[in-house]
């Protein structure tokens, strides 16, 4: 994993791999306490970090759009939209930085990147997010990427805390429509 992005670092949005690089990138940001329960697996090797970006790499699925967030060519961080609902032209945006790479601001520019490409390139209309209650940097996020806050949702996501006991968090539902402002932060260029 690379140190924290710099004002000499060149960042922007690519496709996922299952290149050795992405696998450690992988791994890595999965290792840490914070983002080792996100996954629907520990991703602990390079097998299981294979499974969890196998999805965000078919190109035959229409309901997901994923992209790696790419700092001097390493993987740093994800940004995705899933649910793509092209009758009601909605879509689901989530979002991860290795902890490495956390402070530059990169998800917010990420995400707001992502909210352009779903309005233009794909023809949505309303994006959807959701942040932890106790997660105010992600808060920070969304609201940087220009989304809206909507409402709370108590109890809605189950995480394992660090014992492994199962723990309920509340969530606070974010949009952001076609038609709002501009996002504050800068959207990272993505690359094909």
């Amino acid at each position: 994993m690379s140190p924290k992005p710099d004002s000499h670092s060149t960042a922007f949005l690519r496709p996922w791999t299952d290149s050795e690089e992405d696998i450690e990138s992988i791994m890595a940001a999965f290792g840490v306490d914070d983002m080792a329960a996100q996954a629907g697996e520990p991703v602990n090797s390079a097998a299981a970090a294979r499974r969890w970006v196998a999805p965000w790499i078919d190109c035959e699925n229409d309901q997901v759009l994923a992209f790696a967030i790419d700092v001097n060519g390493l993987a740093v961080g994800h940004v995705m939209a899933t649910a793509i609902d092209r009758r009601h032209e909605t879509a689901w945006i989530s979002y991860w930085v290795a902890s490495e790479a956390r402070g530059a601001g990169l998800a917010s520019r990420a995400t707001a990147a992502m909210a352009v490409h779903c309005f233009g390139t794909l023809g949505l209309f309303r994006l959807e997010l959701a942040y932890r209650m106790n997660n105010p940097a992600s808060a920070a996020v969304a609201r940087k990427a220009g989304f809206k806050v909507e409402g709370l949702e108590r109890a809605k996501l189950l995480y394992l805390d660090e014992f492994g006991r199962p723990e309920r968090f509340d969530v606070q539902t974010c949009a952001r429509l076609l038609t709002d402002d501009p996002a504050p932060a800068m959207p990272l260029q993505i690359r094909a």
